[in-house]
């Protein structure tokens, strides 16, 4: 390990590393457990100007000082070193934990604000996500979201140039599904399973933060991608802040449409035939 690092563990947490053991869920940047001499254990993430660690502290102290989302504690953050406080897990993503997830994430969409966006955007491995203030929810999606995505997507190299002109009639046409919301809703922004950290039924924290103001269907949607939650917790979730009729079957693939883009600039892969048959539902 680095002697810096070790250097600035030590003085911010004022005890010497022992060990570090890596961990899982690290696909931007390394991600170790690190045991300390008094006992205690932090959770460490090294990374790069390219990183944005600094944005994700940023986050991560917004959720602990304006929601009871449960979040590490940020200890230290830098470009290159962000040191948090380790999360003790036992067991997985359970029927009950989905049950305490809704309960968390309505309550977190219950906070809200006079537009959507936030304060800066994210940065992930060079990949910046903007969110600039913005009075209509459809315009920030569509501009900020959809086209920027598909034009990332593009240069990359990644997304077919074939594929761009079918996007683009449908990113014209977003309002044919989508609403303007009520009122802005603070979201995680990256509600996946690898985020989701449960002990005994509960949820301990959720961890790596993209939040923003938004839709909060943008996140009911993203949890759905990869199966995250399921009957349990929209179950839950619609008891405390009802769902919009039309949401599983017309909407919710379109906003799956700008993760699948992040996914196909980062990733490439099956990501590009998800994208097309998401254009085939929608009849382009």
């Amino acid at each position: 390990m680095d002697p810096a690092i070790a250097e600035t563990l030590t003085r911010v947490t004022g005890a010497r590393p022992l060990s570090f053991t890596p961990l899982s869920g690290g696909c931007v940047s390394d991600v170790m457990r690190v045991d300390l001499d008094g006992g205690e254990r932090v959770v460490i993430k090294i990374g790069d100007s390219q990183t944005g660690l600094d944005l994700e502290a940023y986050r991560l102290r917004y959720l602990a000082e304006n929601s009871r989302l449960p979040v590490p504690e940020v200890i230290h953050a830098d470009p290159g070193l962000l040191v948090i406080s380790h999360v003790e897990t036992r067991g997985g993503i359970t029927q009950a934990a989905q049950g305490h997830a809704a309960e968390l994430l309505a309550d977190l969409h219950g906070i809200t604000a006079d537009a959507y966006g936030f304060d800066h955007g994210t940065l992930t491995v060079g990949l910046a996500k903007p969110a600039s203030w913005t009075g209509s929810w459809l315009d920030f999606y569509r501009e900020q979201r959809l086209w920027h995505m598909s034009r990332a997507a593009l240069n990359s190299g990644n997304l077919p140039p074939a594929m761009m002109p079918r996007l683009e009639k449908l990113i014209g046409r977003v309002e044919q599904w989508l609403y303007e919301p009520e009122r802005p809703a603070l979201i995680h922004g990256d509600m996946w399973t690898g985020n989701v950290l449960c002990r005994d039924g509960r949820i301990a924290a959720f961890i790596d933060p993209s939040c923003y103001y938004a839709h909060e269907e943008l996140e009911l949607a993203y949890s759905t991608l990869f199966g995250t939650f399921d009957t349990p917790f929209f179950r839950r979730y619609n008891e405390l802040r009802p769902i919009r009729p039309g949401f599983f079957e017309e909407r919710r693939h379109l906003y799956n449409l700008y993760h699948l883009l992040i996914h196909v600039r980062l990733f490439a892969g099956p990501y590009v035939g998800a994208v097309d048959e998401t254009l085939r539902y929608y009849g382009f």
